[in-house]
């Protein structure tokens, strides 16, 4: 990005005597120049002194400019233009009597300036380069002025709408994780359903001994491991799943306000230009048949072309005034969508942001009730380690004996 500091215009000679330290000069759209206090954010359109604070001739024309913000006032109006590919060259304001005119200094003028989404602003070549409003981070508010461009170099998507896109896409992903959450939720409901179920089952009930045991406490374990997926399930639902989807909510919420008018400024900068191009042409043809009225008298005198040059007169000041009038609604247009887009990039960076770290949050707690839950089922298989290292078939059978039974006679060899 470029700032809007260039080389003093003519007339400006004076003027370029090096500024105090902490002073920089620019130029408004309108090729007014003005200066900046880097230290202190203090705008004022004379010219500082020789000591700091003090303007070289004082005057009526003082002016309290808010802030720079990312190179622009808080008001819309440009301090520094933003970078962009070559676009038409154009003089947005000037006076309504030399519009029409090809004058020297006005080509020069056209050659210092260029349009940027129906915005005038000093070429780029003309400037060093611009200060960022976020110097040591990629900001949304620093690169998206411009439109994004196709590989033959033309403009394909606004660079705002690309950032109201990567906010669309944003809240896409979310709910495709609050969906991916409910899932899980899901499984694990449904699991620990199959667990309980599975640890009511009467297989190998009748096993006896302390192998019986173990494999009772082998089914406890289940329904224990049922219960502890159930409560994981309520907790993914309680603190992961219903905070993503109402963060969403809000976050809905907040992308209209953002979404509320940009587009329409960007329309109504558009139209305003058009207007006022519209009007320059207009200018320019009552200009021309004005002059070919004069001509006209010059060769010829009569009344009736006097008469024609004073209603072509006429028409010539009523296009000027036409164009003075387009210019001024351009100028409320452009500052206007300057202001916003400077508000409204910063609160989509916030946003972005906001969104990402609850997210990340979030997906730390899940993990954490994911090894909670590990180490509670873990917990329940414990029992049956225990039980199952205690088995003894010998003292399992000798207990079952003892139990059952039925005498010790046994055979002996009968003597012959």
């Amino acid at each position: 990005m470029k700032p809007g500091m260039v080389p003093p215009p003519p007339g400006e000679e004076s003027q370029t005597v090096v500024l105090p330290p902490g002073w920089q000069s620019y130029l408004s759209p309108q090729g007014r120049r003005y200066y900046v206090n880097t230290a202190t954010n203090e705008t004022t359109w004379e010219r500082p002194g020789s000591s700091p604070g003090i303007p070289a001739s004082p005057g009526p024309h003082r002016s309290s400019l808010p802030p720079t913000v990312n190179g622009y006032h808080a008001s819309g109006t440009p301090a520094h233009p933003p970078e962009t590919a070559h676009m038409s060259v154009r003089k947005s304001t000037g006076d309504s009597q030399n519009l029409g005119s090809s004058s020297p200094g006005k080509k020069q003028s056209k050659e210092n300036t260029i349009t940027i989404n129906c915005v005038t602003f000093p070429h780029p070549d003309t400037m060093p380069e611009q200060q960022l409003l976020k110097p040591t981070e990629w900001s949304y508010c620093d690169y998206f002025w411009a439109d994004k461009k196709d590989p033959q170099g033309n403009g394909t998507v606004a660079g705002f709408e690309l950032l109201l896109q990567k906010q669309l896409k944003g809240k896409q992903m979310q709910k495709e994780m609050s969906e991916f959450i409910r899932e899980r939720i899901k499984i694990e409901e449904e699991y620990a359903k199959n667990l309980a179920k599975l640890s009511q089952n009467s297989l190998a009930a009748q096993e006896e001994g302390s192998l019986g045991e173990a494999w009772a406490q082998v089914k406890k374990s289940l329904a224990d491991e049922a219960e502890v997926h159930l409560k994981f399930s309520a907790k993914l639902h309680s603190e992961v799943e219903k905070p993503l989807m109402n963060f969403r909510e809000n976050f809905k919420k907040d992308m209209k306000k953002c979404d509320h008018h940009i587009a329409d400024l960007r329309k109504q900068l558009a139209s305003r230009y058009a207007a006022v191009e519209k009007a320059r042409k207009a200018l320019t043809e009552r200009q021309r048949d004005l002059e070919m009225k004069t001509q006209q008298l010059e060769i010829k005198l009569s009344n009736k072309t006097e008469e024609d040059i004073k209603k072509a007169r006429r028409k010539s000041t009523q296009a000027g005034d036409d164009l003075m009038r387009c210019v001024d609604l351009y100028n409320q247009a452009q500052s206007k969508w300057f202001e916003e887009m400077v508000t409204t990039t910063l609160e989509l960076e916030r946003l972005e942001v906001e969104r990402v770290e609850m997210i990340r949050q979030h997906l730390c707690q899940y993990t954490q009730l994911r090894h909670e839950t590990d180490m509670f089922n873990q917990s329940t298989v414990e029992p049956v380690d225990q039980l199952l290292r205690k088995v003894d078939p010998a003292k399992d059978r000798e207990l079952w004996v003892r139990e059952h039974k039925t005498g010790n006679i046994r055979p002996v060899d009968m003597e012959i």
